[in-house]
């Protein structure tokens, strides 16, 4: 009798098995839905917290005394940033808001319990008015630092290339008190792209002051006009009408043009 042959039979331990027999996958797939699921309802709760009427803001506290913002100014701002209640408004966000309004140069706010927010405000304080020689008339603080703001107040007038305030600032500051011997200040200091200084007395001269030099300060040149002005518009009393330019540029003088036409 003939023998069959064997037939070698492979088992596959996987066959027949489904999804739901495999315990890893479905451990995974429980720990993704935890994930998902706590996160909507984190994400649902800070919207309930939120919307809660549950402390909310009724309070603006303004701890710093200010003049030139107004509490109009205050209030819509107020209304329109602090959002949501005493622990879910963003004090970041409204801090920046605040510091957009004009003369505001810095803002600071904390919460107030149990209902409001202190609003601290640090205002700028015009210095001068600033004019680039390509730009928009601004303001400048003290600081040197220019900002946008509109005012009646009588300022002198500084000019110069775009970042130069503080420069500009800081030689008007020199310059007046250099000219306080002579009873007049400046009501205009100018800066050319060339380096070039002007500046314009309150009673209309100019004064040329050129570039800066080592050899030819721009000190030494204001210290010999101040001590020499008055002799030597005594001197050219009578001889001219008016004089409307004094040039400084000179190492060892200057010289004294009239005013002409127009010439404020």
């Amino acid at each position: 009798m003939a023998k069959r042959p064997a037939v070698n039979r492979r088992i596959d331990k996987d066959a027949g098995e489904g999804f739901w027999d495999r315990p890893v996958m479905m451990n995974l797939l429980a720990d993704l839905l935890f994930l998902i699921g706590g996160a909507l309802l984190a994400w649902s709760g800070a919207v309930a917290l939120q919307n809660l009427p549950a402390f909310p803001l009724q309070q603006v506290v303004v701890a710093t005394p200010v003049e030139q913002v107004s509490r109009a100014q205050i209030e819509h701002t107020a209304r329109t940033v602090l959002t949501g209640n005493f622990f879910t408004v963003n004090l970041d966000a409204s801090r920046a808001a605040f510091e957009r309004m004009p003369w505001v140069r810095s803002a600071s706010l904390r919460r107030l319990w149990p209902d409001g927010v202190e609003l601290s405000i640090e205002e700028h304080r015009a210095a001068a008015r600033w004019t680039p020689q390509d730009g928009e008339s601004r303001l400048v603080n003290g600081r040197g630092e220019v900002f946008l703001a509109n005012t009646e107040d009588l300022l002198p007038r500084l000019i110069g290339p775009e970042g130069s305030a503080p420069r500009v600032l800081e030689r008007y500051r020199a310059f007046s008190e250099a000219l306080a011997a002579t009873g007049r200040k400046p009501v205009l200091v100018r800066l050319s792209a060339r380096e070039a200084w002007q500046v314009k007395l309150d009673d209309g001269v100019v004064l040329e002051l050129g570039r800066d030099q080592a050899k030819h300060p721009l000190a030494e040149r204001l210290d010999r006009y101040a001590t020499n002005h008055a002799a030597a518009s005594a001197a050219v009393a009578g001889r001219l009408p008016a004089i409307g330019t004094v040039d400084l540029r000179y190492p060892n003088g200057f010289a004294l043009r009239p005013k002409v036409s127009g010439q404020s």
